[in-house]
């Protein structure tokens, strides 16, 4: 993707801006949208809503053509890589890049992983092929049983069935990372819940190790709702530094808020999480200034929906005379959300993609009830959403 050159002043840079926003869109979708996060606005009406969906799927009621013209098309790319191909277009349009997520959640067995396994292998070939996708990602619970990467972290023994499992799903791993090497195409690892996740950071640092001696390849996520987070990023980049690999990161705020909470009082131990937004949010934005500090050895992706995050990474890089298209600096948000984010800054020249989720309709609506959950949970998230593209239809009906 084509960007430009030149670094705007972030004075210039505005998120109310919905004609770029939403430019994508006419005025069908855009009413579309409206009136989903109309109805995800209302907490009642997504417990509800969400409650209903699942009855309905388990009765196998004719349902899935509705879900997917409404909530699948708004949060989703398509059934299949080639069914993505459509938003791919959309997005590069307006120089957005797509990363491509595989969001099938299966059971934990072998045929899953391989079938896993192979779905990210074409998407990293994908990646290869068209430049409108600069990331492939997957996250290691589908190639790797959770049982075992817990007991890994806690140091528990391993029988030895459970010994051949375990690296059998470490070679397939690497098979995987030593593609994206091969290819050149950028790997995001995701983050998961803290009780595995020190197992997942150790197979990714092991990676990084192996395959980011050139450019950053592997990317490890650091979720900076935990107290721990700020530290952990500080001494990867000391280790990265000390081992003269390049260090790739991925920002986020946290996404298993909830289910850290429940097992920390279930299992009575302290929490990891800061015990208030305030403290993550600090984090995060010293965890952005850290990585632009050491940028040339830190390659970083800001995956956010936070509006005052993504502007003070801009005016840190006005300030720093940093190009807005710097190769090391990228953007993320989620398809169908924070469009008013990702449009404006791809037009003001900035290194933006879009996580696009895609798998069959039934197999991703984990994610989509996540992702409607989320929204009315997040203190204002689904009401600025909303805000914004009401003051679009607005716009245009005044037009």
């Amino acid at each position: 993707m084509t960007k430009k050159s030149s670094t705007p002043s972030s004075t210039s840079l505005s998120f109310e801006d919905t004609k770029i926003a939403f430019a994508s869109k006419d005025n069908f979708q855009l009413k579309k949208s409206y009136w989903i996060f109309a109805t995800m606005n209302q907490n009642w009406l997504v417990n509800l809503g969400t409650f209903f969906i699942k009855l309905f799927l388990f009765l196998h009621f004719p349902i899935k053509k509705v879900i997917k013209s409404t909530i699948f098309a708004q949060f989703c790319g398509g059934e299949t890589i080639d069914g993505c191909e459509s938003t791919i277009q959309e997005l590069e349009k307006a120089k957005i890049g797509t990363i491509l997520d595989y969001s099938v959640e299966g059971e934990e067995s072998e045929k899953s992983f391989q079938k896993t396994k192979e779905e990210i292998l074409k998407t990293i070939r994908k990646s290869a092929q068209n430049p409108a996708i600069p990331f492939a990602v997957f996250k290691v619970t589908g190639i790797f049983q959770s049982e075992l990467l817990e007991k890994a972290q806690t140091e528990s023994e391993f029988t030895e069935e459970e010994q051949e499992l375990f690296d059998h799903s470490k070679e397939i791993l690497n098979e995987i990372c030593a593609l994206a090497h091969e290819l050149n195409v950028r790997l995001f690892i995701d983050a998961e819940e803290s009780w595995i996740q020190t197992t997942i950071d150790q197979l990714t640092y092991e990676m990084m190790a192996k395959y980011n001696h050139k450019t950053a390849i592997i990317y490890n996520t650091f979720q900076m709702y935990r107290h721990d987070m700020l530290a952990n990023l500080t001494e990867a980049i000391a280790t990265a530094e000390e081992k003269k690999y390049y260090l790739g990161v991925k920002l986020v705020r946290g996404a298993y808020l909830e289910k850290e909470r429940q097992k920390a009082h279930e299992d009575e131990y302290s929490e990891p999480l800061h015990v208030c937004k305030e403290d993550t949010d600090r984090d995060y934005d010293l965890g952005v200034e850290l990585c632009l500090k050491h940028v040339e050895r830190v390659h970083f992706c800001m995956g956010t929906h936070n509006e005052a995050s993504c502007l003070r990474l801009c005016d840190a890089m006005n300030a720093l005379q940093i190009p807005s298209n710097h190769p090391n600096i990228y953007f993320a948000q989620l398809l169908g959300m924070s469009d008013n984010i990702s449009y404006n800054l791809a037009a003001s020249g900035y290194n933006v993609a879009k996580y696009v989720p895609y798998g069959p309709v039934d197999a991703v609506m984990p994610y989509l009830f996540r992702r409607a959950e989320e929204n009315s949970s997040i203190a204002g998230q689904t009401s600025r959403e909303f805000a914004l593209l009401q003051k679009e239809v607005n716009r245009r009906n005044n037009a």
